[in-house]
């Protein structure tokens, strides 16, 4: 099917395009705001389709938003110690929009950027670019951005995430769309299950910042290796649930399946392949009911999960991490697999 432009919203009297995609049973919204997923229709065992994905309604919610809902985020997605890091002898100072840390990307980060738009026909998808100028948000160098959103039919949804840079810097494009397999708005996620193939995890001090520790997941309740159900597993870790990265099995840089996510009562799945040596699983612990999504349904704690595959939080400061760094002449390339099916 053709993919849909429309008209999402406006922002200081620029238009914020919108486009439906359609391949393999699933249907796709993307928006220019933030390179965003907005909507995505999956079917069930019995053929009905649900929206999966929290977010808004409207532009404005968005904006008024913290929780990066189906956003790309950027120019360094997750947390940054400090905010500060120091390359090649020089250390530059980040906007903290998350005192005294950085959270995806800064005050300004790409998930508060309009996006440039272009539609890619014969291959069922969109793309959407961005350049960060030098400086912008305390990062160095000029960093021109893109996303890709594509449907590949079989109920298989490829983002692909890229960069490349004029001055050395950092990259770390992340995606944050939370999942609840229900429909999003339908309760919380206790009845989903949740495998995640890493065997280590790394530990968080003060503001979530990791320690630079790697722990093993064995004999934890970070061992999702079994794929346990999330109210048995939020239940052992306690708190606010999950807001860890794991680090991932098998090689970074080849695209592999490294979780999945179950909803039994639909039979919906998804797997989730990528690149990259880190996933970041976020149950969603800070939403509230004071969130009001799409429909008008509340997102209460637990409401969906970000499952965010990414460079490990802080490696800017952490020199045994995977390295975040990108030269000129390089090109950062981040893919990432959804693949929906039922059970």
């Amino acid at each position: 099917m053709p993919i849909r432009s429309f008209l999402f919203d406006s922002l200081d009297g620029q238009p914020v395009e919108g486009f439906i995609l359609s391949a393999g049973g699933l249907e796709a919204t993307v928006i220019a705001h933030g390179a965003r997923l907005t909507r995505l229709l999956v079917p069930d065992r019995d053929g009905r389709r649900a929206d999966v994905v929290l977010g808004f309604d409207r532009l404005a919610d968005y904006l008024a938003s913290d929780a990066y809902f189906g956003a790309t985020c950027g120019r360094y997605g997750n947390r940054i110690g400090g905010a500060a890091f120091t390359l090649d002898g020089v250390r530059h100072a980040l906007s903290a929009n998350e005192p005294p840390n950085q959270l995806h990307g800064g005050v300004e980060g790409f998930d508060r950027r309009l996006w440039r738009a272009s539609v890619d026909e014969g291959a069922d998808a969109v793309g959407f670019a961005l350049v960060s100028p030098d400086g912008d948000q305390g990062y160095p160098g000029r960093l021109s951005a893109g996303v890709r959103y594509r449907l590949a039919g079989d109920g298989v949804l490829e983002i692909t995430m890229t960069a490349d840079t004029d001055r050395p810097t950092v990259a770390n494009l992340v995606h944050h769309s939370y999942w609840n397999l229900a429909g999003q708005g339908e309760g919380d996620l206790r009845d989903h299950r949740l495998t995640v193939a890493g065997g280590f995890v790394t530990p968080v001090g003060a503001g979530l910042i990791p320690t630079g520790e790697v722990r093993p997941v064995e004999g934890t309740p970070f061992d999702l290796r079994g794929g346990p159900r999330l109210g048995d597993a939020l239940a052992a870790v306690g708190g606010i649930g999950f807001d860890h990265n794991w680090c991932l099995d098998g090689p970074a840089g080849d695209l592999r399946p490294v979780a999945r996510l179950e909803h039994p009562p639909s039979g919906r799945r998804m797997e989730l392949s990528t690149d990259q040596p880190g996933l970041q699983v976020y149950t969603g612990g800070y939403l509230s009911e004071r969130v009001v999504g799409k429909g008008g349904r509340p997102y209460r704690p637990f409401a969906g999960i970000a499952l965010e595959s990414q460079r490990f939080p802080d490696s800017p400061n952490i020199g045994h991490f995977p390295s975040a760094r990108l030269d000129p002449g390089q090109s950062y390339e981040h893919r990432l697999r959804l693949r929906f099916s039922v059970d």
